[in-house]
Order: C-alpha cells, then structure tokens, then sequence
C-alpha cells in the first residue's frame, strides 16, 4: 500500500549526461575545481587571489614597459567583474603603480613595482610546487596533447586579444 512500481531503468533515463558535450564541460568544471585547491593554498600565504597573482605575471611579462588598464582585463585568465578593485588593491599593497598618460587622460597604463616582482620571485618556487601537484603525475606527451585540446576548444570563443593568453 503507498508503494508504486518502479519504472524499468531504460538507457534514455540512466543516462549522467544530456550529451558528451556537457559531460567534457562538467568533467573540466570539476577539474578546475579539484585543481584551484592548490593555488588558493599558495597564494593565500601570500594574500592574493588567483586573478591579482595573474595581474602581476602579466605585469612582469612587459616589464619594464606598462600595460594599458583595457589590455591588461582583456589578458586575464577569468574576466575580473571590477577591474578597479582589483588594481586598487595591489596599488595600496605597493605591488602595481597607475600613471595616466597625459596625451590621453582616459588610458590608464600599468606598471609591476619592484616590491610586485620581488613577491613574484619570492613565489616562484611554490607556484611551479603547485603545478606538479596539480598536473605532474601526467607525462610530457600527455601534458601537451591536454594544452593543445584545451586551446583547440577554446579558440573559436576567444577575440584577437587573448588568442595567446596562457602562452605569456
């Protein structure tokens, strides 16, 4: 009394995914997930976040030169919904300096200080730590094949800007 029959498990209703496509996005969701673990752990030491940390290894990529305030957000890994914050934040740690150009006062140029590179270097040994952790028990060959599929589906999605933004 109350119970009523289950319904036979058909391929249709057991199935985890609506479609591969989904399950690669979900499985990359869940790797993400599983490996940004490792990186809040380093650079939470350091009191930044992910997205600061990625500021200044852009920063340091045209050192000694600065970056446009509108380059430097289109280069981000994962978009910073308040680009301002975040600049302000690193600018009162004394990592980063913002000159506006007097040609154009509407353009904000970038500059890593010695101070955001020396805490670079500081980092560099526990970053590299951390991407064996996250990614050294792959070989070589894999490690490539994986860079090159992700950069492959993500390629059609991207603008000129970012089309070499993890090759920095």
């Amino acid at each position: 009394m109350g119970l009523t029959p289950q319904k036979p498990r058909t391929h249709a209703n057991s199935r985890k995914f609506d479609s591969l496509e989904q399950e690669v996005f979900l499985n990359l969701w869940r790797t993400y997930d599983r490996l940004k673990a490792f990186e809040e752990q380093v650079f939470g030491h350091a009191g930044l976040s992910a997205q600061q940390y990625n500021t200044l290894r852009l920063l340091k990529s045209v050192h000694p030169d600065s970056m446009p305030t509108l380059v430097l957000g289109s280069r981000l890994i994962s978009r910073a919904p308040d680009m301002t914050r975040l600049l302000d934040k690193l600018e009162q740690r004394g990592l980063l300096s913002r000159e506006r150009r007097p040609e154009n006062r509407r353009v904000v140029e970038v500059t890593i200080t010695p101070q955001g590179l020396e805490l670079l270097e500081e980092l560099a040994s526990e970053v590299r730590d951390c991407h064996r952790k996250q990614l050294g028990h792959l070989s070589p060959d894999a490690l490539r094949l994986l860079a090159s599929l992700l950069k492959e589906a993500r390629e059609p999605h991207e603008d000129e800007t970012n089309l070499s933004l993890v090759d920095e």
